[in-house]
């Protein structure tokens, strides 16, 4: 039986997508078949494989204890070039921690990106494609998951959204990164549509461009709600009180708030990302300026048919990434490294 140990403080910090990817991969090893191997969380104990969610300095310690960490996988959430636009660090600790980000990538056995268009970045820091695994990210159909039309309204009751206004769901941390700004201009241009953002400053005031979009959250256009940060078991109710997700973001890896509105049968407007082309071609309706989003929201609230296309589209992406499929490859990933690293 393989010993699987995961190492994680994702869950520390409330609001962020690797706390939820972690947390969708442990559910599924745990409420799946168990019979191939036995996991253990943040334990000090001997493995056949350690899983790396975060890159903590202990963690990058534990690494040097081979024989007893055995195979050392690490998830690569992001990289130095990721993080611009998120935290505002003083230029000399963001040098060191990016590259002890490398460092720490570098000490793995193999790494796992959530986008294939990671691969080529990490090449370029001198990291060997041949240790580079694709698995992209998941969520589960019993936390997201569509609702009638009655239990629609109810919720809407329940936190005091008008039964027949159009709602535009965004979601993830308050960050420049993340298209705040944009999303927050064009709400300012559909003053009859209801915009909402789900997230708030989970790193505080180290939030890159925080003082001025602080400003914003505190005084937002009458439009525009800013719920907070929110427990994860409380965003199904908000995806399905909405019509349509808009994520604006300037740079994504894959966003967990894009499965989980897809498994919510909403449809997805995002940028036009070259990384989105590589994982969800063909579920989504891609706009560049502030124009475009403008007019593919308006036409998604008053073309019925336009509606069910991209609705229908950003279901077959929600089957896409299943969770049977995922466990399979999760499951094989982890007995292949095993064995090859023994040799």
């Amino acid at each position: 039986m393989l010993k699987l140990n995961m190492m994680s403080s994702a869950e520390k910090v409330k609001g962020q997508g690797v706390a939820s990817a972690y947390r969708e991969l442990v559910n599924l090893l745990n409420d799946y078949d168990q019979s191939t191997y036995r996991l253990t969380i943040n334990k000090n104990v001997s493995a056949d494989v350690t899983h790396y969610h975060t890159v903590d300095f202990l963690f990058y310690l534990s690494t040097f204890a081979k024989r007893k960490r055995g195979t050392k996988v690490g998830y690569v959430h992001f990289l130095p070039e990721t993080l611009e636009g998120s935290l505002k660090l003083p230029l000399g600790i963001n040098t060191i921690f990016n590259r002890y980000l490398i460092s720490f990538y570098k000490r793995m056995d193999w790494l796992v990106v959530v986008n294939p268009s990671f691969i080529p970045k990490l090449e370029a820091y001198g990291i060997n494609k041949q240790k580079i695994k694709y698995i992209p990210n998941f969520v589960s159909k019993k936390m997201f998951h569509p609702v009638g039309q009655e239990e629609k309204q109810a919720k809407r009751k329940r936190y005091g959204i008008p039964e027949s206004t159009f709602v535009v769901i965004g979601a993830g941390q308050v960050q420049y990164r993340k298209g705040v700004l944009d999303f927050i201009e064009v709400a300012k241009q559909l003053p009859d549509i209801q915009f909402i953002w789900a997230g708030g400053f989970s790193f505080g005031k180290i939030t890159a461009g925080y003082k001025e979009i602080k400003k914003i959250y505190d005084n937002p256009p009458e439009n525009v709600l800013f719920t907070g940060i929110l427990d994860r078991t409380a965003m199904n109710d908000y995806y399905n009180l909405s019509d349509m997700l808009f994520l604006p973001s300037y740079n994504e890896l894959f966003p967990m708030t894009i499965l989980e509105a897809m498994s919510s049968s909403l449809p997805i407007l995002v940028r036009d990302l070259e990384l989105y082309k590589a994982i969800l071609d063909g579920y989504y309706i891609k706009g560049e300026t502030t124009e475009a989003f403008i007019a593919a929201i308006q036409q998604l609230k008053d073309d019925p048919n336009f509606y069910q296309e991209a609705k229908a589209n950003a279901v077959k992406g929600a089957a896409n990434y299943s969770e049977e499929r995922l466990w399979e490859i999760w499951r094989d990933f982890y007995h292949k490294v095993c064995e090859k690293e023994r040799g």
